[in-house]
């Protein structure tokens, strides 16, 4: 996925160095390969794979079938009591809940597709899968609340009658249904993915809290606007945590930098914190889900140090100052070996220790 391929030629003989990671990992283990020690100016590899064990994987699985179940029954009773009502509040809050169906199934596909092992195909696995569910579920949010902001105008200027009293029925169920449903998923693991699938159904939860005020301000008042008024309220909160949710998925698959990790930090860090350690470069930082940060670099190491003495302290570093339990370290001698319109810190920062 992410990394890059650099060969070069140093003392009169030539390295190729394939950074690509096609390896099969066994999930729920820690490896690395240690290279024996090499000669003066030969350049050792190590590849350092932390796999995390799905301790929740079952438990999310059990959350998103039962909250499916439940918004889907509840969505048709909202449905058929918008079209009786007449009512704006009911028919978004029906479509949240739509919305919230296809999600939660997206979700959880994703789940269950996602705890598949690595294997030829796809060499770190299939957990993206996660991150790009959690980006189809946030822009469909903000499709949503754009829809209801339009119709909410819609409705200002050309407001319809609307039955409060099966309105307030009907809204208290859907209530019901997404407070049963939030509940539900609130204690899953915290992941982008849940993130969305709560996101789905709090906005369905305001929704029904929103019509059900519409609902007693309209039985007392008679004042229509109030539908969608607090339809368009709604609208704008959820907008709020779509974006949000979008945003950071779409970091995650455009490569990002993951947040808290400054790649200047994490260079100049090794450096000084690292004995052994002259230079590093070619650093590359982004993130297979949001709770797997990964890492490449290159690292020179002075002539007299023991190379895996180094490998070993920059992935103990790596991972208790950053979080960073899967990092690729490519350990070089006597300076950078990249091709010259290569350039050793074209695609990283290097610090040297002052």
């Amino acid at each position: 996925m992410s990394g890059s391929d650099h060969s070069h030629t140093h003392g009169g003989h030539d390295h190729g160095h394939d950074h690509n990671h096609d390896h099969d990992h066994d999930h729920g283990h820690d490896h690395a390969h240690h290279a024996p020690p090499k000669k003066a100016h030969e350049h050792g590899h190590d590849h350092h794979h932390g796999h995390g064990h799905h301790h929740h994987g079952s438990s999310n699985e059990r959350r998103l079938t039962w909250a499916l179940i439940l918004i889907a029954v509840f969505m048709l009773v909202e449905v058929a009591g918008g079209i009786i009502a007449h009512s704006l509040a009911l028919i978004a809050d029906a479509g949240h809940m739509l919305t919230d169906s296809a999600s939660l199934v997206l979700a959880l596909f994703a789940l269950r597709v996602g705890k598949q092992p690595a294997d030829q195909l796809y060499s770190y696995g299939r957990q993206r899968y996660e991150v790009l569910a959690a980006f189809v579920n946030g822009l469909v949010l903000l499709a949503l609340s754009v829809w209801i902001l339009v119709e909410s105008a819609r409705r200002l200027f050309a407001p319809q009658a609307v039955q409060g009293p099966v309105m307030l029925v009907v809204a208290g169920l859907g209530l019901l249904a997404n407070i049963a449903a939030f509940l539900v998923l609130r204690d899953g693991e915290d992941n982008l993915n849940m993130r969305s699938a709560v996101l789905h159904v709090l906005g369905d939860l305001l929704a029904s809290a929103a019509a059900m005020v519409a609902a007693g301000v309209i039985i007392y008042t008679g004042w229509m606007p109030i539908d969608p008024l607090l339809s368009a309220l709604v609208s704008v909160l959820i907008l709020r945590g779509g974006w949000r949710v979008t945003r950071e998925s779409a970091h995650i698959l455009l490569e990002g930098t993951p947040p808290g990790i400054e790649v200047e930090e994490v260079s100049a860090d090794v450096i000084a914190q690292v004995p052994g350690v002259s230079d590093v470069h070619h650093l590359h930082v982004w993130s297979l889900t949001d709770a797997k940060p990964m890492m490449t670099l290159h690292a020179v190491i002075e002539e007299n140090s023991n190379q895996d003495t180094v490998l070993a302290a920059i992935q103990k570093r790596l991972s208790e100052r950053f979080g960073v339990v899967h990092a690729t370290v490519q350990i070089e001698r006597g300076g950078c070996v990249a091709e010259v319109d290569d350039g050793c810190h074209e695609h990283g920062v290097a610090a040297l220790k002052g």
